[in-house]
């Protein structure tokens, strides 16, 4: 069973998008969410010296029912907010992704950390597509550890490298020879080490993701 990190552009037509980039100093930490037929309410923590002009924000939204201060203590504030629009949520909804808690929105973006089977992970993002929400797959590893030993330390430090720079973007946000500059190696040797940990995940996707039959490789 996989374990992800899926990082969310939110639409610009919701609420926490507006809010969160006019205030992207501020952390909005969804402490815990509740997704109906018809609406959503999540408690949020917003991490704050000043909350009226956020809360004074929030509530002249359409798509914001009710809003609550239910707790304020120093630089913390503590908010339920019910809400009509869940488009962010109904992909996890329709593939049966739990939404994990806690998890935070800053400036327009959200980060998180999914559990659930590798086809249901499959169909999340097919619907994210569908529904045009932009995402980013940051990481994906089985619990179970099966997966630990897939890569030396050097072909993952490489690996990992490479999808950070931009080497996997379509289009590429960097070149090999990008690449090979960070980590001050030559373009060959980063080349040839790359190769090698495609290929581990390569075969590594096919047997387990795939259903091929392992030729031993």
């Amino acid at each position: 069973m996989p374990h992800a990190t899926l990082t969310i552009r939110i639409p610009e037509s919701l609420w926490i998008h507006e809010i969160s980039t006019a205030y992207p100093d501020t952390a909005f930490r969804v402490i815990s969410v509740l997704v109906g037929p018809d609406v959503s309410v999540a408690v949020i923590e917003l991490a704050t010296p000043n909350p009226v002009p956020i809360i004074a924000s929030i509530d002249e939204r359409d798509d914001v029912g009710d809003l609550e201060l239910l707790w304020k203590h120093d630089d913390t504030a503590l908010l339920q907010i019910e809400t009509a629009d869940q488009s962010v949520l109904t992909p996890m909804q329709r593939a049966g992704v739990p939404v994990e808690t806690p998890f935070v929105v800053e400036d327009g973006v959200v980060t998180w950390e999914l559990t659930t089977s590798a086809d249901r992970l499959s169909t999340l993002g097919d619907l994210l597509e569908e529904s045009d929400i932009g995402y980013r797959l940051e990481s994906v590893h089985d619990i179970d550890g099966r997966t630990d030993h897939l890569l030396t330390d050097r072909q993952r430090e490489v690996f990992l490298t490479a999808l950070d720079e931009g080497y996997y973007d379509v289009p590429r946000a960097a070149s090999l020879t990008d690449v090979a500059a960070r980590l001050e190696i030559s373009k060959s040797t980063c080349s040839d080490i790359l190769h090698r940990a495609e290929g581990k995940i390569a075969h590594w996707f096919a047997d387990e993701r795939l259903g091929r039959r392992s030729n031993g490789r």
